[in-house]
């Protein structure tokens, strides 16, 4: 199968080993990789800020990007609950009928990483060894909007070497929001405050999720306690193997 990564602009910029791992991954399990060049953000925060009009011509340039792929996969549940939540009231929004019946046609094609490999691959051991003590963190958009539910820790149990610790209060949200954090940083950083505490309850090596906007905000919050706990997304560990950690 040819697959089409959407990066997404938080891992361009800021977290380019999580798109090497997810390549790495898929090429692993037999899948051919193409990197568009010309994608950019998906709009969630022009779209979330009240940008609605200026949204419009990124989410176009996603479907221009997009249109003709087999199958669009993100290490990012939350831009794929973009794509397939809100591209479709966006363009009801515009009253732009043609583009509605684009993104919904679209939306079907894109997955985010996990749910892709459990739910469209029928896969759980991916033949990934991370011989480290690791806590899950389910991230709101890909629990409560694209219900991958049970497919992320499906996979890391099947992960050799890995003991995965449950975390307190998993399904409570971690703060960050996007620019939430920003405009309500005080309830961001109490809602943080709880999570990194949770996580590090769990004595774990390190905090893991499907998207980096939350781990970025979690392991702010762990390395300025010097927790000594880290955070790494989970593509990384599921692209991991032996040869490579004895490498």
């Amino acid at each position: 199968m040819t697959v089409d990564l959407f990066i997404t602009c938080l891992n361009d910029a800021l977290f380019p080993r999580t798109g090497e791992a997810t390549t790495r991954l898929l090429e692993r399990l037999g899948h051919s990789v193409r990197f568009n060049e010309a994608q950019t953000c998906c709009g969630q925060m022009h779209f979330n800020t009240g940008y609605q009009r200026e949204a419009l011509g990124i989410i176009r340039q996603f479907v221009n990007v997009f249109r003709d792929s087999e199958v669009v996969v993100a290490p990012s549940g939350s831009c794929v609950a973009m794509v397939r939540d809100l591209y479709p009231r966006a363009a009801e929004w515009a009253g732009d009928h043609a583009l509605l019946r684009e993104v919904m046609d679209l939306g079907t094609r894109v997955f985010e990483l996990s749910e892709f490999l459990v739910n469209r691959l029928g896969l759980e051991d991916v033949g990934a060894y991370y011989p480290h003590r690791i806590t899950y963190h389910p991230t709101c958009h890909a629990a409560r909007v694209l219900r991958v539910g049970e497919a992320p820790l499906r996979l890391l149990q099947k992960v050799r070497g890995l003991t995965l610790v449950e975390l307190p209060a998993a399904d409570q949200c971690c703060g960050f929001g996007g620019t939430f954090s920003v405009k309500n940083a005080d309830t961001s950083i109490a809602m943080m405050g709880d999570k990194v505490q949770n996580v590090m309850s769990t004595r774990a090596e390190a905090c893991t999720a499907g998207d980096n906007s939350c781990l970025m905000h979690i392991g702010g919050g762990l390395s300025r306690l010097r927790s000594g706990t880290r955070v790494v997304h989970l593509a990384e560990i599921l692209a991991s193997t032996e040869q490579e950690v004895f490498a």
